[in-house]
């Protein structure tokens, strides 16, 4: 890259905010060269599965994934919900291969039935966009006793790659991208493996910490499987204006309304990721903008640690889910 460019992206990811603000994308996607080579890869002839495609950064990536002609299978709480992203999906791009399964990803027996009914209708599986999330103001679990917040953005996308691991293998080499947050840079992992207790939840503080132990876990699956089956991503989208943060950030959204990405354009990395040619990607990195990210903005010397409680709550996670260890 010209070294002038690395700079000058360099300088703005310094910035936070105008790293992660719409300003930050429009400029990097007039500089950098990932944006300015890309010919927008076909995914025909590939399928992907997408978990919290009804709305937001998971519906414009089902969509963009449609455009490009893969076969789209999305994972949805709701029925009608559901049924309305897939028209719409289907309308916008013209593409039919549009199909959706019905699940909590908070509920492990849920996330069973998904995998098999997919492998029943799929088979292989090129690409697992694991997008689904929510910030839930106050305390709850899920039926096994599990904090909704750690069972549905840590325990469940762990659970459900594994149950998908025969489909992801038969597609080698696949892909698997977990959509994180800018929230994890405020959150250690030393306090992120653990769910966190009633008498001391905050909802954006649970949030930020299963972001975080997203992205250690992702490394971790990079660390055991080899990138020539099946490549592991993190990426964070930057600020985008999604019903997610409308509902959940409301106050934060009002401030930074005139700046924050469209759900289109908060999705363009996790797309690129789905479809850019392998050798540009190796495996085990964090992402933003189409470029490897720290996964710390302060080096601290954090690195060695995270990686011996990452490998503790991948252990940890094979043992409660019941699936066997990789």
């Amino acid at each position: 890259m010209n070294p002038a460019v690395r700079l000058a992206d360099a300088a703005l990811e310094a910035t936070i905010a105008g790293s992660f603000s719409r300003a930050g994308l429009v400029v990097r996607s007039r500089l950098l060269p990932e944006f300015t080579a890309d010919r927008r890869p076909s995914l025909a002839n590939r399928v992907a599965v997408v978990t919290g495609a009804t709305s937001g950064l998971g519906l414009a990536t089902a969509t963009e994934l449609a455009r490009r002609r893969g076969t789209v299978h999305f994972l949805a709480r709701d029925q009608d919900r559901a049924a309305r992203a897939q028209r719409q999906i289907i309308a916008e791009t013209g593409n039919s291969a549009v199909s959706y399964g019905i699940a909590d990803v908070t509920d492990l027996d849920s996330l069973r039935r998904f995998a098999a009914d997919f492998a029943a209708g799929h088979g292989r599986l090129d690409v697992l966009i694991h997008n689904a999330g929510a910030m839930y103001p106050s305390y709850q679990v899920n039926a096994a006793g599990l904090e909704r917040t750690f069972a549905g953005q840590v325990a469940g996308p762990f659970a459900l790659t594994t149950m998908l691991l025969p489909q992801l293998l038969l597609a080698i080499p696949a892909r698997v991208i977990v959509v994180s947050s800018g929230g994890m840079y405020g959150q250690p992992l030393a306090r992120s493996v653990t769910p966190m207790r009633p008498g001391h939840y905050r909802g954006v503080t649970a949030y930020a910490r299963a972001k975080r132990a997203q992205v250690a876990l992702s490394a971790e699956w990079a660390r055991r499987i080899p990138a020539r089956d099946i490549a592991f991503h993190a990426l964070h989208p930057g600020w985008a204006d999604t019903p997610g943060v409308a509902a959940s950030l409301p106050a934060f959204r009002r401030l930074l309304l005139p700046v924050l990405r469209t759900a289109a354009e908060g999705a363009d990395t996790a797309v690129w990721l789905a479809t850019a040619p392998p050798e540009l990607l190796g495996t085990g990195r964090f992402w933003h903008d189409r470029r490897p990210r720290r996964e710390h903005l302060v080096a601290t010397g954090p690195a060695q640690r995270d990686a011996v409680l990452a490998r503790a709550l991948w252990d940890r996670l094979a043992a409660e889910a019941l699936v066997g260890p990789v």
